[in-house]
């Protein structure tokens, strides 16, 4: 071989490396812009949220690749699938590293993106449908979650029954599961079988072995609003504020009026719905139909008499709405929604209100003795000898007669005409104890007054 055909072939491979550099990595004087995005938590609607906002800015900026740096034992599947659609999605390419774990849901996240690394020691799989237990779930589930695994592993170029063996241990593959359980991986398990493309122990690793060394890594951090919202949304702080809900407007009904419990259960109304219509789950009829039941329910109480069929309208109404309002569902559309999604926010609502009329019974005799109560209502016994009578059935006399409000009406309370004590009742709004009041009507051992 002469001189001038062997630096023809050296000039050769160095155009090459030059090429490949300038098209693949862009590292002639261009860093590569890696977008690096920690999932380190259980996956949850708030996590979903901020990996939603991650892609959007990743995109936003024009990253050249997105890296997700993974050690999470799983979470919600809905969480998790709007995650996998974001990625199966995504422009650019995407690359995991898991960290440690990539556990159910985990594992669904990784299989979505373009490649995984692994680190020594590192796990994949066990992506069984469990419910708040840990208890595995009836099989209408589990065949979603097999289903879900096997596509997105196709998508990616994958072994769908490995990804299918992951949740369902009857999924039977010589070699590889053969042991009659659900299916996880190790780093060596998972290269063997193309579910991992190397070994890393850290991101500038798993860098080289993308053949990337100029780069400039933006890491995303989510804003305090972010995470204010992530936090509310969270089913067991949602549960909460349901449970203040109804606590506060049981105990406002002991003591009628504008006080403190309305105070807390409007707040919790407001920290409950405002994220969630934020988020864009919580839609506008959803919140009109909870306040509507909420409403239905105060109707039965204070003017229907006993407890029918607006109170029962009035709970389906509240159930259905504060249910509704945490799924992503398209108006009265909810073919895209799973079973365990409607199934775990029905049982956030429900329990919240169990827990919250178990909270009635023990703190009802407790309320009822405590000071600050003896403060807001009427607690002293009315003889006959101070002047107090029972009321009659017949107070027609005392049409268009004058009288004292003897303590304060909301809307029900007691009122003084010619020095005789009545049960009477505010034709409208509130009337402050001591304030002169003209009888309107009389009903069945009561008066109906209004304030002159």
């Amino acid at each position: 071989m002469t001189i001038s055909l062997r630096k023809l072939i050296i000039a050769f491979i160095y155009l090459i490396t030059l090429l490949n550099a300038i098209f693949v990595h862009g590292q002639t004087g261009t860093k590569v812009k890696v977008y690096q995005l920690d999932i380190r938590d259980e996956i949850s609607k708030g996590m979903s949220r901020q990996v939603g906002h991650a892609l959007a800015e990743a995109q936003a900026m024009k990253a050249d690749l997105l890296l997700i740096n993974m050690n999470t034992y799983g979470g919600l599947l809905d969480a998790a699938d709007s995650i996998r659609t974001g990625l199966l999605n995504l422009s650019i390419p995407s690359v995991v590293f898991i960290n440690n774990n990539a556990a159910s849901a985990g594992a669904l996240i990784s299989i979505a993106c373009n490649r995984i690394y692994m680190r020594s020691g590192a796990n994949i799989g066990a992506a069984t449908v469990v419910d708040m237990k840990g208890e595995v779930v009836p099989d209408k589930y589990q065949s979603y979650m097999r289903s879900m695994m096997r596509s997105t592993a196709q998508a990616r170029g994958r072994d769908p029954l490995i990804a299918e063996a992951m949740v369902d241990p009857r999924t039977f593959i010589p070699g590889v599961n053969d042991s009659g359980k659900v299916l996880t991986m190790t780093t060596a398990e998972a290269i063997k079988n193309n579910y991992c493309n190397g070994t890393a122990e850290n991101i500038d690793e798993v860098l080289k072995l993308e053949k990337i060394s100029n780069y400039e890594i933006t890491v995303y951090k989510p804003t305090l609003s972010d995470k204010i919202i992530s936090f509310l949304i969270s089913p067991a702080v949602s549960g909460i504020l349901i449970l203040l809900m109804f606590g506060g407007i049981y105990y406002e009904l002991q003591a009628p009026g504008i006080g403190f419990p309305l105070v807390v259960a409007l707040s919790a109304a407001a920290l409950y719905f405002a994220p969630l219509y934020l988020e864009g789950l919580a839609e506008n009829w959803e919140i009109l139909v909870a306040f509507a039941g909420f409403l239905l329910i105060a109707l039965e109480i204070f003017v229907v008499p006993g407890f029918g069929v607006t109170g029962i309208s009035g709970i389906i109404l509240v159930v259905f709405g504060l249910t509704v309002s945490m799924l992503g569902n398209d108006g009265l559309d909810f073919s895209g929604l799973n079973m365990q999604e409607v199934a775990v926010s029905f049982a956030v609502v429900l329990l919240a209100m169990v827990g919250a009329v178990v909270l009635f019974i023990f703190t009802g005799k407790a309320l009822a003795n405590s000071p600050m109560l003896n403060k807001l209502v009427l607690q002293n016994s009315m003889s006959s000898g101070e002047g107090f009578v029972a009321g009659e059935n017949n107070l027609h006399h005392l049409l268009n007669r004058t009288g004292i409000a003897v303590s304060m009406l909301r809307p029900s309370g007691k009122i003084e005409i010619d020095g005789e004590i009545y049960e009477a009742r505010a034709n409208s709004g509130f009337i402050d104890a001591g304030k002169e009041v003209v009888v309107m009507r009389s009903e069945l051992g009561g008066v109906f007054v209004k304030e002159l």
